[in-house]
């Protein structure tokens, strides 16, 4: 969290791309202090060097993605292309399971984790490939005092404009509930999902979260009140599971998490469009510290309330939302 907006910064002053460069090597090495030194120092080191390795992807591969799409023309393309990005990213976690399992039955934590090296690494290779368009406010912008000039535009855009203000603080709200895929395991456990089947059973929530997000792109041309509208299904859907209390919960869950995600691609590409400054890593890295911050008020909430209450908190923010979308 420390390192969320100061890293956003680097990347609008320094380069995007490169910031995802850096940010997969940094994660390969905590992998490897995992692997060589798997004791108390080397797990709170790896996790602090994994953490800043977060921080540097949050905000830049966004501003790298709008700013490269509107260089070729295809500036309105951005929620849709976001939307397939995200669906992406929830459906390759079930390959990756299975190919964690077979390497942990075969070679135990090592094979996971140095596959996991390689991976990564892998994924700096590849981000090195991505195109990235010339901007405003870079290096070569002596009109500014550096880094620090970038964060305070960033940050002065987060919190200065309206428009903006409102989409970085919808993105936080809504962002902060994905925190509670932290509990679907226990869920399914407390609906008497046996632990042999358990990841199985849960598997269903992100694979309907790709499809809710890849629908997200076409969404953005809602009314506010059509979104408002997803987003209290979900949290119907959510206290229908909760009160239902069995395993079949999980199929409701499910599609109560398909319509967050299509809603949480709407609000996040509202926010790439709020934003006019050159400072779009930073300002985006904004919301992504309100986010974690989000997250443990939804950790607390789920450990007061539990899925109920964190399903009326949902509906909640569901009423507000007309509200935010117009500021």
């Amino acid at each position: 969290m420390l390192a969320e907006v100061p890293s956003g910064a680097l990347a609008d002053r320094w380069s995007r791309r490169g910031a995802l460069v850096l940010a997969g090597v940094l994660q390969a090495v905590a992998y490897a202090l995992w692997l060589v030194a798997p004791g108390l120092p080397g797990f709170a080191g790896g996790l602090v060097v994994w953490g800043v390795g977060g921080a540097l992807v949050s905000g830049a591969f966004e501003a790298l993605l709008h700013d490269g799409l509107a260089a070729a023309g295809a500036g309105d393309r951005y929620g849709r292309v976001y939307g397939w990005v995200t669906a992406v990213d929830l459906l390759v976690q079930v390959p990756t399971a299975l190919v964690a399992a077979a390497l942990f039955a075969s070679g135990g934590y090592a094979a996971v984790g140095w596959v996991s090296v390689g991976t990564c690494l892998a994924g700096s290779v590849l981000a090195a490939t991505f195109p990235e368009a010339p901007r405003r406010g870079g290096h070569d912008d002596d009109t500014d005092d550096g880094w620090w000039g970038t964060l305070r535009a960033g940050v002065g855009e987060a919190a200065g404009r309206p428009a903006v203000r409102a989409a970085v603080v919808l993105v936080v709200l809504l962002g902060g509930v994905d925190a509670v895929d932290e509990y679907l395991p226990l869920l399914a456990r407390d609906w008497g999902v046996p632990d042999a089947v358990n990841p199985l059973a849960v598997l269903g929530v992100p694979v309907a979260g790709a499809a809710g997000a890849a629908l997200g792109g076409r969404a953005t041309s809602w009314p506010p009140r059509a979104v408002a509208a997803a987003l209290a299904a979900a949290g119907a859907a959510l206290a229908a599971a909760a009160l239902v209390a069995v395993p079949a919960g999980l199929a409701v869950v499910a599609a109560g998490y398909a319509l967050y995600r299509l809603v949480l691609v709407v609000a996040e590409t509202r926010l790439q469009q709020a934003i006019t400054g050159p400072a779009r890593a930073t300002v985006t890295s904004v919301a992504g510290v309100g986010v974690e911050l989000a997250a443990l008020a939804v950790f607390a909430t789920y450990a007061v309330g539990g899925l109920v209450l964190l399903a009326a908190a949902v509906l909640l923010l569901a009423a507000a939302l007309p509200r935010l979308a117009r500021t």
